[in-house]
């Protein structure tokens, strides 16, 4: 049995989204059950159409609920210990949940997650993972918005969370991992992406295969399994590709609308029009997963519906049936034994 934590009231529309989102979830893994934190005089009322899911569910009602533009030292000061993501997150801390998941604002998500569950201990910064749809099929990216910037040990470290991540979601046994780069060749890029080249070829890691430096059009292709870079550049390629996947869509539309002649090609083609907007559906690979925590938290968007917050569950499932907390703990445990820091072990 999984057990979720939910923030009923995170994301642009809340629980007119999210119970219905949860309810889907549910269809697919009949094994989850559900912790849901948010308003009762908003979410009972939803709650009481889907008499499965309230059946599978236990309701915590929260007076506070954290809004998506509130900077994080202002949610962190409001909402610490009380509000609906808060306590979701909290669930985690306690064992009650093996995952948490929210829609809410991911600033304010991210550090009520670092507060209360901690970075582990060899990590200096988490990291955001994105599932990305290739050619292939699909691979990982981080950071995708965490932090900005990054050094050689820190990507270092997203690579192993990377390909841990991964090894849960596709069982790989050992995932391809690339550093983003703005070439292929060694002398190429910023230092710290160099350096952490370096490192990660000369770590000599069993739990992933190092491929080297990648280019942005490698994203697409699904050259690798895993793509490390640093948070800026990571949330930049990621909101670019979403631009371009609506940009597209919406020159089809405008395409096969135009003469009498397009829309009877439309029709003529409308299956392979449908598999190309399934593949470019937002919605199914929806849910950043935050790596490095002392627990797993998924990020769904925030005005995704409730097929999109249903996928950001299925991440969620995946993830806390796989163990991905204690394949990461793992992977850091060997590289750690194998590369001790000068200072000690306390400090790694």
């Amino acid at each position: 049995m999984i057990r979720i934590s939910v923030d009923v009231m995170g994301g642009d529309f809340g629980p007119e989204v999210v119970i219905p989102g949860a309810a889907k979830a549910l269809e697919r893994h009949p094994d989850v059950t559900f912790i849901l934190f948010g308003q009762q005089e908003r979410c009972l009322p939803i709650l009481a159409q889907f008499p499965k899911l309230k059946d599978k569910s236990t309701f915590h009602h929260c007076d506070i609920s954290v809004t998506m533009d509130e900077k994080p030292s202002q949610a962190l000061r409001r909402g610490r210990y009380v509000s609906s993501m808060w306590r979701s997150i909290e669930a985690v801390k306690t064992g009650q949940a093996d995952v948490a998941v929210s829609a809410g604002n991911t600033g304010a998500l991210m550090a009520m997650a670092k507060f209360c569950l901690r970075t582990m201990a060899t990590i200096e910064r988490p990291a955001i993972a994105a599932i990305w749809p290739t050619l292939s099929g699909e691979s990982i990216v981080l950071d995708v918005g965490a932090g900005i910037g990054a050094d050689a040990q820190q990507l270092l470290d997203f690579a192993v969370m990377g390909g841990a991540m991964a090894r849960a979601l596709f069982e790989i046994e050992k995932p391809m991992v690339g550093l983003l780069n703005v070439g292929v060749e060694e002398i190429k890029g910023q230092e710290e992406v160099k350096e952490a080249g370096r490192l990660i070829r000369e770590a000599g890691l069993d739990t992933i295969d190092y491929y080297g430096f990648v280019e942005g059009d490698d994203l697409g292709k699904g050259t690798v399994d895993v793509v490390v870079t640093e948070g800026f550049t990571g949330n930049i390629a990621l909101k670019t590709a979403e631009g371009t996947a609506k940009q597209i869509a919406e020159y089809l539309r405008s395409a096969m609308s135009r003469t009498w002649m397009a829309k009877l090609g439309y029709i003529l083609a409308k299956g392979a029009f449908d598999r190309l907007r399934e593949k470019m559906d937002p919605r199914k690979v929806n849910g950043g997963v935050f790596l490095g925590l002392n627990g797993i938290v998924i990020k769904s968007h925030g005005g995704t519906d409730a097929e999109g917050f249903a996928a950001a569950l299925d991440v969620g499932y995946d993830m806390a049936r796989n163990g991905l907390t204690q394949k990461i703990e793992n992977d850091l445990k060997k590289y750690h034994a194998r590369h001790p820091s000068p200072a000690g072990p306390e400090a790694a």
